[in-house]
């Protein structure tokens, strides 16, 4: 089935928007997460279900879309929940054809397309936020590109508020993931993939 195909099923309800639930578990990410929303003076969130690995590749493509593909989007889940399969998705849709890889030894994976740029961070090994330094992140987040980090918690303090959280967890043989908007751009974002999610 081709993305486009995917993107028509995602319309039609593979991609279903559920209620809300305060299930948050004490781990690093979570607590991380919590603090960020914590901050916020309303909470934007919406729970999409993602039946399969085509779904979460169609998915990953949405978010970017609604980012008009800059900003930066933190991806939060555990070992095997799918962070570099939804990169793996918005990068595809932006017409990369390679294979994607989370920079888990190098940090960051640049990608210089047409018309956008995108950093792919895996901070998994990152020993101290301020190592970003070390790699330019600094300038590169001041950069008008499109971010995705995986484990943003291990750059907590250092790392820009970002527009989109993309809390993922495993369901089944899917995953589910919890979007939350930080930003007026987030906000927009988080309309946007409601309204896809919904159109019939």
């Amino acid at each position: 089935m081709s993305l486009g195909q995917h993107l028509t099923a995602f319309r039609k309800g593979n991609f279903q928007t559920s209620p809300m639930r305060d299930t948050a578990s004490d781990t690093m990410s979570d607590v991380f997460v919590e603090r960020i929303l914590s901050a916020q003076a309303h909470r934007h969130t919406l729970n999409f279900k993602l039946a399969n690995e085509a779904a979460q590749v169609a998915f990953g493509g949405q978010l970017g879309k609604a980012l008009d593909y800059r900003g930066v989007i933190f991806l939060v889940g555990d070992l095997g929940t799918g962070k570099t399969t939804l990169s793996r998705g918005v990068l595809h849709s932006m017409g990369y054809e390679g294979a994607v890889k989370s920079p888990t030894y190098t940090l960051l994976e640049p990608y210089e397309l047409v018309q956008h740029k995108v950093f792919h961070y895996d901070l998994y090994r990152l020993g101290d936020p301020e190592e970003l330094e070390f790699i330019g992140g600094r300038d590169l987040f001041s950069d008008q590109a499109l971010h995705l980090v995986e484990w943003p918690s291990k750059g907590e303090g250092w790392l820009p508020l970002p527009d989109l959280i993309v809390q993922l967890a495993l369901a089944d043989t899917g995953r589910t993931a919890r979007v939350h908007a930080c930003t007026d751009r987030g906000i927009q974002a988080l309309n946007f993939l409601e309204r896809e999610a919904t159109e019939r």
